[in-house]
């Protein structure tokens, strides 16, 4: 068996290098805006292929539109806010056919961008990765516990197969939903192929519970469904004012480790805690390491979390990078909070843990320095990039300075960090070992970020000595 499994690791590599996180199909979940509204909605898609070949993009199983993309030539196409978003009462806690499935006959990237002149974020498609039985629901602790009338939390669940049975159920009693809050702290439904449902609550309509009382809420499904979690708005900031969409797609339990890494963002006023992360766990007893320290920072059972500060970051390099490095005894979720300026920028990723199977490329993340009806001239983004000890990295052919990097992590002798900026709009990142990568940064009044790598790159084996021996094969 383990000749066979380590065959089967090799033919993977190859196959890794050349496909990386692209996909043949996507799905992105809807949101919830209100009572901050009138986004801008695109969906970005890009790809390697040099032949030209068409996408195909529906909501609730209706043809909206066909795109033409190839390498080079990447492409945007307008989503209407009422496809993707919800604001109306009657629009949450309800059955609904809000949400995107876009599918082609090669593999392709897909994000979804935001944006209005005050606030801005990226929903980075998973592909076939972000769809699941199992989730644990990840949001910002929005920090102002009442008055915040821009605030709430929002978990939009789309269904990829009729006859989907949903059951969602929460540890924190009092939790008031927009139209509908059960006796109890469950609900369960029923979605068809295209159908969605949306979990939603106001911060103001239960102060002190709504602001953090839904996170980590799970989710088991008996046939696969995406997510989209965050808040939109959202304050997770010591700064009283201020608010910004806080939002990622989820990918489910069995794509989950327990290592990673991240690198700080554009926030500029450290005094604001604009930085960090946020981890939940999905098993009783999980303990939470950081920079390699062997003492625990704190320790949670399935369904709890922790705000990572900040002040975790190390430095290195003098002081002009800084990076963390994240472990946990069992696998969780890893979500970073980035910012820009020094507003109240909020935003975050969901952050892929770090292995071997990750790919050796990532080719071409498309018009990277677009954000709907925003101006070009006011985005300032940074691209970081971890990969392993000892790679060769490549961005369009250009190595990376001294200055961008590599640099070491802290607690962590396998995996460094690069951090560059003013980049070119289209990036092919290449590395002789395995990478991911991902932007983040914004604009005056919000901040946003997304990776392209790590999330479909692992394969899903059953839980026995077979994945030990797969997981060994990486150290």
């Amino acid at each position: 068996m383990k000749r066979f499994l380590l065959s089967l690791v090799l033919i993977f590599f190859t196959i890794n290098t050349l496909f990386a996180q692209r996909d043949t199909e996507h799905w992105i979940a809807p949101y919830y805006t209100n009572p901050v509204g009138g986004y801008n909605n695109k969906v970005y898609l890009s790809t390697d292929s040099t032949t030209p070949f068409p996408i195909q993009i529906y909501s609730a199983n209706t043809l909206l539109g066909t795109v033409t993309i190839a390498k080079g030539d990447p492409k945007t196409f307008d989503v209407d806010e009422t496809i993707i978003s919800a604001s109306g009462v009657t629009d949450a806690f309800v059955v609904g056919t809000k949400g995107l499935y876009l599918k082609a006959e090669k593999p392709f990237y897909c994000s979804l961008r935001l944006a209005q002149g005050s606030h801005g974020e990226i929903i980075t498609s998973k592909g076939k990765a972000g769809i699941g039985n199992l989730f644990y629901v990840a949001s910002s602790p929005n920090t102002r516990e009442s008055g915040a009338s821009t605030d709430n939390f929002t978990a939009g669940i789309l269904a990829t197969e009729d006859n989907t049975s949903v059951t969602v159920s929460w540890n924190t009693p009092g939790v008031k939903f927009v139209n509908g809050s059960p006796p109890l702290q469950t609900h369960a439904f029923v979605l068809n192929k295209g159908q969605s449902f949306i979990f939603a609550g106001k911060t103001d309509d239960a102060p002190g519970i709504n602001n953090k009382g839904f996170i980590g809420a799970k989710i088991v499904t008996t046939k696969p469904v995406t997510l989209t979690n965050g808040s939109c708005n959202g304050n997770f900031s010591s700064s009283p004012g201020g608010s910004d969409p806080i939002l990622d797609q989820s990918v489910p339990v069995d794509r989950l480790g327990n290592t990673f890494a991240m690198v700080r963002s554009k926030s500029e006023d450290p005094t604001l805690n604009m930085e960090g992360g946020i981890v939940i766990a999905t098993e009783d007893n999980t303990d939470i390491f950081i920079n390699g320290s062997s003492t625990p920072i704190a320790t949670r059972n399935a369904g709890g979390w922790y705000r990572i500060d900040e002040t975790n970051y190390a430095v290195q390099g003098g002081g002009a990078h800084r990076n963390m490095f994240v472990s946990t005894s069992k696998n969780a979720y890893l979500y970073q909070f980035v910012g820009t300026d020094s507003d109240a920028t909020n935003g975050f990723n969901y952050i892929p843990p770090l292995n071997c199977f990750l790919p050796r490329k990532i080719d071409e993340i498309g018009k990277i320095n677009e954000m709907p009806g925003i101006a070009t001239t006011s985005i300032k983004l940074k691209l970081n990039i971890v990969t392993e000890v000892g790679a060769t990295v490549l961005v369009n052919g250009v190595a990376p300075t001294p200055a961008q990097g590599p640099y070491f992590l802290t607690g962590n002798t396998q995996w460094v960090t690069y951090s560059l900026e003013n980049f070119p709009p289209n990036l092919t990142i290449t590395s002789t070992k395995a990478v991911t990568a991902g932007i983040n940064g914004g604009y005056s009044s919000a901040g946003y970020g997304g990776y392209f790598a790590g999330f479909s790159s692992v394969p899903v084996i059953a839980k026995n000595q077979e994945t030990v021996f797969l997981e060994s094969f990486c150290k």
